[in-house]
């Protein structure tokens, strides 16, 4: 394969993920959802990471801003918003400044 990235998610626990002979821009980005995800994220060598879900969504609990913040100090990796995101909490998304941010439904 010539992908450019990865996408590791939040099951997947593994730490014994082939990272050698990877082209030099390519990127590996996981999805985690609480502090001990966070960890095996860096375990497994993640760039970036999808801190979810931030805001309320249908079936998951929200993280809220003071828990996403507190998660995003405890790492390193760059952090990526993900999570209930619409034209109504914009404000407060780009009160906390994340390196990035995705959503399915705001891009719909």
């Amino acid at each position: 394969m010539n992908a450019d990235g990865v996408y590791i998610s939040s099951s997947n626990k593994n730490l014994n993920l082939k990272t050698t002979n990877l082209k030099k821009r390519f990127r590996i980005l996981g999805s985690a959802h609480n502090l001990k995800e966070i960890k095996i994220k860096e375990l497994q060598n993640i760039d970036e990471v999808f801190i979810s879900p931030l805001f309320k969504e249908k079936t998951n609990k929200p993280l809220n801003i003071y828990r996403y913040l507190k998660l995003r100090g405890l790492t390193k990796m760059k952090d990526i918003s993900l999570g209930g995101i619409n034209n109504k909490n914009l404000k407060k998304l780009n009160m906390i400044k994340p390196f990035g941010f995705a959503g399915i439904r705001y891009f719909e």
